[in-house]
Formats: structure tokens, C-alpha cells, sequence
């Protein structure tokens, strides 16, 4: 049975004390979900830290990225293996952030899928389309392709390890959000396009996240549709109060 998960994306936001302050806080407020998998994604530097702090707390830890490299000389970069050492379970991987801003590529995010399975990481591997591919009736193409370049080189018991989250590039940050149509819709094809790929069973457990301005107020009407299986949230999951209903919204 696939897993109800809330997956916050903290993004490049909060000096330590308020990042220190907010772990608290939703610490505080984990007690009230039960059944749903919560997952925070901090900046690289603090979950090392976070990981003490967490100590006992059902709430995993996630980083925002990996390189796609093993080790060697890549200034700045940060290996999968440093992530998995510091205490973190998953890591996003192919955000439309860092395919816009850093110019990923599907193959580039293929690797590091490859990269954070080889480490015992669980990626979050995202995907999405542009407003102009949706215009073009084209949305579906692109995320097809996406899933197929960027994962479908693993095997069954790989891709197991994945959580998928669909975030519509036009609806990321932007305030706007895929009807709970929409958003059903694409989640669906994702499923249907890993059952053709590889079997019911794999389609029928794996969790695919919602990820375009998921909020309190929308989280309950996203989450009841029968392909969707949570989110990852950006801006919602820097406010513990907001983090917290949309956990309980299912």
C-alpha cells in the first residue's frame, strides 16, 4: 500500500535560529497527524543538526539536492553520500527550480537518481510542464518524457525506492494552483505511463505528490482525488500551523 506523504521544501529560506524554531514547532505538532509520512527538506547545512534534534521524532529528514557526481573536485557541490552520512532519508531530485535556474537536464537528473539510490536515498523526483506546453496541449508528452529519461532506466525493485511529485512549472510559487482536476488528471497519466512501463503493482504503490502551491486551504481538495497522494510543499511549509493542515487534510 502506498504512503500518505507531506514533504516540506524549505527551499532557500531561514537563518539557523528560525530554522531551529520552526523544527520545534512542527515537532510539537506532529502528535496530532497519524497515518501520513512527514518529510522535511531543510537547507544541506542544518540537517546534521536537525538530525539530533529529531532524534525522537517520526519526521524524516530530506535534502534539496544532490550532485550527480560521487566525490571529487566540484566546489559547492555536496555528494549523496555526504547527504545520506548527515542523517538525511530523501532528497529532491529535478526540481523545476534547478532544471529552470541550473539547467538540468533529464540526463543529469537521471544520474542523480542513480547517485541517491547507490547512497540508500529515497529520491523525490519532480516533474512538470510549462504554461506554454499546457497551452499547447503538450503536457502530457513532456512529462512522459520526463519520467522516461529521467527514471525509467531503473528496474522494478528501483524504482520502488521513488517518490514522484508532479509540480506544474506555472503553478510554482506563482500562488496559482492546477484545479484538483488538473492536478488528478496528470496524476493518473503518471500512474498509467508506470503501469505500461512496468506493472500494476509498481504503478499502484507508488506515492506521487502533488507540487504546485499545495496549501492549507486547497490540500484538502487536492488530496481527496484517488491518484494523489500528498505534497510537496514550498511556502506552506515554512508556517508549522499551515504545515500541520495540510498533513491532516486527508
Amino acid at each position: 500500500m502506498r504512503k500518505k506523504i507531506v514533504a516540506g521544501n524549505w527551499k532557500m529560506n531561514l537563518q539557523l535560529n528560525e530554522a531551529k524554531q520552526l523544527l520545534q514547532e512542527i515537532k510539537v505538532l506532529e502528535k496530532n497527524v497519524s497515518d501520513v509520512k512527514l518529510i522535511i527538506n531543510p537547507p544541506a547545512l542544518y540537517i546534521s543538526l536537525f538530525r539530533e534534534l529529531l532524534e525522537n521524532s517520526v519526521i524524516a529528514l530530506g535534502a534539496q539536492n544532490c550532485s550527480e557526481h560521487v566525490s571529487g573536485a566540484y566546489t559547492g557541490e555536496i555528494a549523496a553520500q555526504m547527504i545520506k552520512s548527515c542523517g538525511a532519508t530523501y532528497v529532491i531530485v529535478g526540481h523545476s527550480e534547478r532544471r529552470t535556474y541550473y539547467h538540468e537536464t533529464n540526463a543529469i537528473i537521471a544520474e542523480k537518481i542513480n547517485r541517491a539510490l547507490a547512497s540508500d536515498l529515497s529520491p523525490i523526483f519532480c516533474c512538470g510542464e510549462l504554461l506554454s506546453e499546457r497551452e499547447e496541449n503538450n503536457h502530457f508528452n513532456v512529462v512522459e518524457q520526463q519520467l522516461k529519461e529521467g527514471l525509467f532506466h531503473l528496474n522494478e525493485n528501483e524504482i520502488k525506492n521513488v517518490v514522484i511529485a508532479y509540480e506544474p512549472v506555472w503553478a510554482i510559487g506563482t500562488g496559482v494552483t492546477a484545479t484538483a482536476e488538473q492536478a488528478q488528471e496528470m496524476h493518473a497519466f503518471i500512474r498509467k505511463v508506470l503501469k505500461e512501463f512496468y506493472n500494476e503493482a509498481v504503478a499502484q504503490n507508488c506515492s506521487i505528490l502533488y507540487g504546485g502551491s499545495c496549501n492549507a486551504s486547497n490540500a484538502k481538495e487536492l488530496f481527496a482525488n484517488p491518484d494523489i497522494d500528498g505534497g510537496l510543499i514550498g511556502g506552506a511549509s515554512l508556517k508549522a500551523a499551515d504545515f500541520l493542515v495540510i498533513a491532516q487534510s486527508f
